[in-house]
């Protein structure tokens, strides 16, 4: 068995341990420049392990058109789930010799252009867990897009996994239900700034305390919904 291979089993073992949903593992040497980092410090790190947390498909029973305050507690909770998990996988890592640098689930750093200092959907694109659906969200071809997820960059040689093949065909359910009318038949005609407002507007209004939706998690169910 190679390096790589028993490096990613061990890995993948550790994460399941504590009941993550997904694992994957992404090589990020394309996409480093996109990081809100310094140079010295995300050209340490070529790969990256995709942490990722099924949503509790209850929760978003009551979301219709705006997100609800049980929605907005869940949501933080897994952020908190995810967060430790990535720490205790770095603890791990860095035990083993190597470097790793865990991300936050949830830390804006740009926000006119709503960025974090990775972006977690296309780290897990890149580790083959989905696709990037018309809502512009990670798409997991059994739970759809009822999932968070976290990073972890690291220097630890990993066996690399590759893009799904798939797509969200002629489903159209999370385009009917946007309530910003920020999703479109083309993926890459998605609305950002659209989106945003109406998230804007859901947390000026004091129906959440943060900027997040939910309508279009709950529409995209994937094959499992």
């Amino acid at each position: 068995m190679s390096e790589e291979k028993k490096n990613t089993d061990d890995l993948r073992k550790f994460a399941l341990d504590l009941d993550v949903s997904l694992f994957g593992v992404a090589d990020i040497k394309g996409i480093r420049d996109e990081f809100f980092l310094e140079e010295r410090t995300r050209g340490k790190f070529d790969r990256a392990v995709s942490l990722g947390k099924r949503l509790i498909n209850a929760v978003l029973e009551d979301i219709q058109d705006k997100p609800t305050q049980l929605y907005f507690h869940h949501y933080r909770q897994l952020n908190f789930f995810l967060d430790r998990a990535a720490l205790l996988l770095s603890s791990r890592i860095q035990e083993l010799g190597f470097e790793a640098l865990p991300i936050a689930a949830s830390q804006t750093i740009d926000w006119e252009n709503q960025k974090a200092h990775v972006s977690h959907r296309k780290v897990g694109y890149l580790a083959g867990l989905g696709w990037i659906g018309r809502s512009n969200l990670l798409v997991h071809p059994d739970f759809g897009s009822r999932f968070r997820l976290v990073t972890v960059l690291t220097d630890m040689p990993l066996v690399t996994g590759r893009p799904l093949r798939g797509g969200c065909e002629k489903c159209m359910k999370c385009l009917k239900t946007c309530p910003a009318q920020a999703i479109k038949e083309k993926r890459e005609d998605f609305d950002h700034m659209a989106c945003f407002e109406k998230l804007k507007e859901f947390r000026k209004k004091g129906i959440v305390g943060q900027y997040i939706c939910g309508v279009c998690v709950k529409a995209c169910s994937g094959t499992a919904g």
